[in-house]
Order: structure tokens, then C-alpha cells, then sequence
């Protein structure tokens, strides 16, 4: 999840469903009052029954409330308690490396969510409330989801490159390909492979994943095998993806797609990560992107964040900076001597940029600038920022967006396989006790 979908949080989901009686599941998973347990230790954390039973309720209202079979309950269990070992493990390493999201941010987060809810503050406290959800709980889960995006962008998609000659070969090879002009809608299983696993626990997973296409074959509804049988953290919403051309699909994931009619079922997939079942959904013509835009010419100061420089470090010396340009000092100079951006070595002149170029965080504090005008410090995945703006245009960015859209699915692609590899690194390096069948 980006920024950018900050107000699709899962949570909201399920805010106006009101009560749902879940049949056919455990007493924990119904409500019932239970003594809280230990369901699983990460590191030096632990996971309780209460948080995984909370989290099940999510499951099963999303699931519900999309018409989907319910899965086995031990297997929809055993994907949410993975889930939320995943996401405590980068929690932690957020923690550690000082990485925090302000107060002032979350509020600012809230009031957002609120107003593209149609809601005021009040009336979205208050729906929190019918809904059972506290204020406190609400706000925690936010400060994850924004911690979790802006992990992934430091630790990963930041360290992803891709060069000119890598857009030059992209954008030559959808010159010469029919479909580049589709986008695809798909559903996936996946059945995952551990890494390092031996030829036995391979054979056990191709068999898995056989037995979930054979179930399709038989005409089983995609979403339900899904659910039963995927290790995706999409498993429970059937697996579906959201639309995306092929440049943006893995290159062995397009090779199947690309020829498929919609409706139809891949063969199993083999790759890194395991065995893949793919579902064509749909596919439609992309629409035609618009060419002029209002462009900011802009220069920037950036404190990153570090193992080395924590949070509080990074904006301590951010505000320094911006008091002593309060005081006279050239943008341009102090840029050169203290950004830890590349653009450090001209002032801090990022050139004109077109909205979508940067993160949300840094566009939105550009945009409510006038021309000339510094802002305050801004945070983003990337650290802290000031930023100044130089000037405005209307602009023809034909060309460039061809190859900004080519940049950003090569970089998309990349980011993908990357996180997969550093989230399993991640994974393997935690001590993780499972818990779940006790008591």
C-alpha cells in the first residue's frame, strides 16, 4: 500500500457492516470471552490470541462481505497469524532503525481519511465507536500501515535503479509488441515454496498447487480455491489483482497471460517463490494519457534517515537548516553542503517536475507553495525535506511521460521481486516460537 491508498486501509472496509454473526468458526474466532494466550513469540515480541481473533474478524467480513465461500478456518487462521508475524518483524526493524511517524503526520492522515469518507471528524469518531473500533486502536493501526509503506520504500523500492538504456530497450520492445496497448486484470494463487527447501518439500508444494487446479478444472469458483489454497496476502480477497499492463506483470507471468482469453486458467507456474495458478479475468484497451500538465520548477534539502541518523536526528538538523535560511542563507549553498540527495551538487534543483513525480508527502507540501516560497520541513520515506519553488509552466510532456511510465514499470517490476526476496531475508533471520496449538 502507498500513501496514496491510505484511505482504503482494510480497516475501513469493514467500518459500516455493524455486526456480523460468524457461524461455523471456534468460540474465540465468534467473540466469545477466552483468557488471552500467546499464539506466537517474534524475536522478542509476542502475538496474542486477542490480536490474531481481531484480525480474523477483519478476514471474515471482507470475505463475507464479497460473497466468497469461507475457507477452512485452520487455514484462513494459519494466513492471518503469518501475516501478522511478517508485519511485526518490519515493525521491529523500524523501531530499531528510529524510523517514526509524528503525531502531527497521523492527524494529518485521519483528517484526510475523514474527508474522503464525506465525514467530519465527529462523525467519523463516532462511526469508529458504532462500529466498536476506539479511537486509540484506530490510530495505532494507522501509524502501522504508514510505518510498514514507508519501510518498504526505504529498505527497498529507494535502492532500485533503473538506467536509460533499460527504459530505451522497454520502450523498443513494446514498439514492436500488439498487446502493449491492453491491461489485464488477473487472480493468482500462489503455494509457497520455502527457501532453501529440500526436493521433498518441493514435491509436496507441486502437489499442492496440482490439486488446487484440479479443483478449478472441475469448475470450483477461482476466489474459493484461492482462499483455501494461496499464501498470497491476497488469498482471502480471492487472489484478485488490480489492473496492470504486461509490462508490469513478471516477464514468465506475461508469457502466459498476454495469449490467454478472459476466463480462462494458466497451467502451474513455476518460480523463486513456488507455484503459481493464474486467472484471466479481463483485459481492455489502456486509455490515452493526458499530455499537457502543470509542471513546478523546484530545488530541495534532504536529511535521510538512517541505522546511523534516527528520526529525531534527521529532523533536529532539518530545522536547523531552515532556521538559518530564515537568516539569509542561500538555498542553493546549503544544499550543496548538507542534501543527501543527488541533486546536492546543483543546489538542490530537482528541475521541473509533473505531478506524480514524487512521493505524496513531498508533492503535496510543493503544491501549497507560491513561487519563491521555502516550506517548512517535510517528512517522506525518504527523510526530511525543504523544499523550495522556483517557478510554474503548462507543459507538452508527451515524450516524457512515455518514458516515465516505461521508467516506472521497470522499476515496479523490480521493486516486486525485491521486496519478495528482502521480506523472506527478513523472515528467516527472526526467531519465530509458534504457539498456535497450545492451550
Amino acid at each position: 500500500m502507498d500513501a496514496r491508498s491510505l484511505s482504503r486501509l482494510p480497516i475501513l472496509l469493514t467500518l459500516f457492516m455493524g455486526s456480523i454473526a460468524i457461524t461455523q468458526q471456534p468460540a474465540h474466532a465468534r467473540g466469545i470471552q477466552t483468557i488471552d494466550r500467546i499464539v506466537a513469540v517474534v524475536n522478542e515480541s509476542v502475538i496474542t490470541r486477542h490480536e490474531l481473533d481481531e484480525m480474523l474478524k477483519v478476514a471474515v467480513r471482507q470475505i463475507q462481505k464479497q460473497g466468497m465461500q469461507m475457507p477452512a478456518y485452520p487455514e484462513l487462521e494459519k494466513q492471518i497469524l503469518e501475516r501478522l508475524i511478517v508485519n511485526r518483524i518490519q515493525l521491529q526493524l523500524a523501531k530499531e532503525t528510529g524510523l517514526t511517524v509524528s503525531d502531527a503526520e497521523l492527524d494529518q492522515t485521519v483528517r484526510r481519511i475523514a474527508q474522503e469518507n464525506k465525514m467530519s471528524l465527529q462523525e467519523f469518531y463516532n462511526a469508529l465507536a458504532q462500529d466498536g473500533i476506539s479511537f486509540k486502536k484506530f490510530r495505532d493501526e494507522i501509524r502501522d500501515e504508514i510505518t510498514l509503506v514507508r519501510l518498504k520504500e526505504r529498505e527497498v523500492n529507494n535502492r532500485i535503479n533503473v538506467t536509460e538504456s533499460e527504459v530505451d530497450n522497454f520502450l523498443h520492445t513494446q514498439a514492436n509488441t500488439s498487446a502493449d496497448d491492453l491491461e489485464y486484470r488477473i487472480a493468482h494463487i500462489l503455494v509457497d515454496v520455502p527457501e532453501q527447501a529440500d526436493a521433498a518439500t518441493i514435491e509436496v508444494m507441486r502437489r499442492r498447487a496440482e490439486e488446487a487446479l484440479a479443483l478449478l478444472r472441475e469448475g470450483t469458483e477461482f476466489a474459493q480455491v484461492a482462499s483455501e489454497f494461496s499464501d498470497a496476502d491476497d488469498a482471502a480477497q480471492g487472489g484478485l489483482l488490480d489492473w496492470r499492463p504486461a509490462s508490469q506483470l513478471t516477464q514468465r507471468f506475461a508469457e502466459y497471460v498476454t495469449p490467454m482469453e478472459p476466463g480462462h486458467i494458466s497451467p502451474i507456474i513455476q518460480s523463486p517463490n513456488g507455484f503459481h495458478i493464474l486467472k484471466l479475468v479481463d483485459r481492455r484497451n489502456q486509455g490515452e494519457a493526458v499530455t499537457m500538465v502543470e509542471q513546478t520548477h523546484a530545488r530541495h534539502i534532504l536529511v535521510k534517515i538512517s541505522e546511523l541518523i534516527s528520526e529525531s536526528d534527521a529532523r533536529r538538523r532539518i530545522a536547523d537548516l531552515k532556521e538559518r535560511l530564515e537568516h539569509g542563507a542561500r538555498f542553493e549553498e546549503l544544499a550543496k553542503l548538507h542534501s543527501e540527495d543527488g541533486s546536492a551538487s546543483s543546489g538542490g534543483d530537482l528541475g521541473w517536475l509533473s505531478p506524480g513525480d514524487t512521493v505524496p508527502e513531498f508533492e503535496h507540501a510543493m503544491n501549497a507553495l507560491a513561487d519563491g516560497e521555502i516550506s517548512a520541513p517535510v517528512q517522506s520515506p525518504f527523510g526530511w525535506h525543504l523544499i523550495q519553488v522556483i517557478e510554474r509552466r503548462s507543459q507538452d510532456v508527451t515524450k516524457e511521460r512515455r518514458r516515465q511510465t516505461a521508467r516506472q514499470a521497470i522499476r515496479a517490476r523490480k521493486a516486486d521481486t525485491a521486496f519478495q526476496d528482502w521480506l523472506q531475508r527478513l523472515r528467516d533471520q527472526a526467531y519465530v516460537e509458534y504457539r498456535l496449538e497450545e492451550g
